[in-house]
């Protein structure tokens, strides 16, 4: 999935405050309620170190309804200079984690943009559009009416209605096509993952019939929503979810499988953890991948930490492989997963979480290539020496 949002966060020099609680309502909740877990974290924090100008900046956020039906998570990463990052996932936490560190938990906005997709939704009828550009930053609505309003077709007899009819079914064709282009410069101007198409089914029809590829290629069809009242929003957001819910599979299957035949051909692919290392060091990442348990807490790389410095690339396994490229101040060591996250948002790589099962990785962790060269590691030698007890 894409993670460039999170890369304004890698131009800030921190301390940051991260924050994954459950944002349940109170009425939905068996516990206290969202003020009561905000509390708990907000004591936590400040006695980790978190400025009283960073928490009240998390308080405005987290205090404000999500308006989100259903259990459900919030996962806030903010810094001196305001809250940095907002973003709700599905599944709430059994536990509220906060931290106070001079690195964000990436790995928690990275599950919460696992859970999203970028969405541009499209209710039409015949005389135009309505649209909504779903993505980080919330929702952005907008309305496009098209140009030709000879719509109706006439209960009169003759050739005069026959005329009519005519016009009125030419307007039709003429609004699609230019709801179709309007479609497409949404598309190249927002640059959505997935383009969701509802509204009349006449008009859906004919819109799609007059996009073109690559943006045609995005379309996904759910009928049920609408223009007008009267929708069944539930039955419709229903569908959505079902939709999402199919896309973020082959968004992930597309991944794994590119994975899978490249570790198979021994070339554009690497896995274990000081190999992604290498490659993330130098910038060939194309997605990285990550067991499942990552996201689930689990120790996929059993307490392993990695070094970083003030680039995003400047990531090793030890303090003394960065020294020997020159990089000697503003050093860290953290958590692996931590580390592995952040350097592939800096070369604006994907990220993918892997199923028990999916891949073989060793080490938790694996990367797809943009490019290859000799001074790419090989797992030739790792797949041949029977050395198997550190695959997941």
């Amino acid at each position: 999935m894409k993670i460039d949002w999170l890369k304004p966060l890698l131009g800030h020099q921190g301390p940051f405050a991260t924050l994954h609680l459950d944002a349940t309502p109170s009425e939905q909740a068996a516990e206290r309620d969202v003020e009561g877990r905000w509390n708990a974290a907000r004591k936590d924090l400040a006695q980790q170190g978190a400025t009283p100008q960073v928490l009240d900046a998390i308080a405005e956020v987290v205090l404000r309804p999500t308006r989100v039906p259903g259990p459900h998570g919030r996962v806030v990463i903010a810094d001196d200079s305001g809250v940095l990052v907002d973003r709700v996932v599905s599944n709430p936490p059994t536990s509220t984690t906060c931290s106070w560190a001079p690195v964000p938990a990436l790995l928690q906005a990275a599950l919460a943009a696992d859970e999203s997709v970028e969405l541009l939704k499209v209710a039409v009828d015949r005389a135009g559009a309505d649209f909504a550009r779903v993505g980080p930053e919330g929702k952005v609505h907008s309305t496009f009416q098209a140009p030709h309003d000879e719509i109706e077709k006439t209960a009169s007899t003759g050739t005069k209605r026959s005329r009519i009819e005519s016009r009125a079914e030419d307007s039709w064709a003429r609004n699609a096509a230019a709801v179709a282009a309007e479609i497409e410069r949404h598309v190249a101007e927002t640059r959505p993952e997935l383009v969701l198409l509802t509204g009349d089914v006449r008009a859906v029809s004919l819109t799609r019939d007059a996009l073109t590829a690559p943006t045609s290629e995005m379309v996904v069809e759910v009928p049920g929503g609408g223009r007008t009242s009267g929708v069944n929003e539930g039955a419709f957001a229903e569908r959505v979810a079902e939709a999402l819910d199919s896309y973020r599979e082959r968004r992930r299957e597309r991944v794994l499988a590119e994975l899978r035949q490249e570790l198979g051909r021994e070339s554009n692919a690497v896995t274990s953890v000081d190999d992604v290392v290498a490659v993330l060091a130098r910038g060939q990442v194309k997605d990285l991948v990550l067991a499942e348990e990552y996201g689930t807490g689990g120790s996929a790389v059993n307490g392993r930490m990695l070094w970083i410095g003030p680039d995003p690339m400047h990531i090793a396994a030890t303090r003394s492989d960065l020294e020997d490229i020159g990089v000697t101040e503003r050093l860290e060591e953290l958590p692996a997963s931590v580390a592995l996250v952040r350097a592939a948002v800096g070369q604006d790589a994907g990220l993918t979480f892997a199923p028990e099962g999916s891949v073989g990785l060793i080490d938790g962790v694996a990367a797809t290539l943009r490019w290859r060269d000799d001074g790419t590691p090989t797992e030739v030698l790792a797949s041949m020496s029977g050395d198997d007890r550190r695959l997941q």
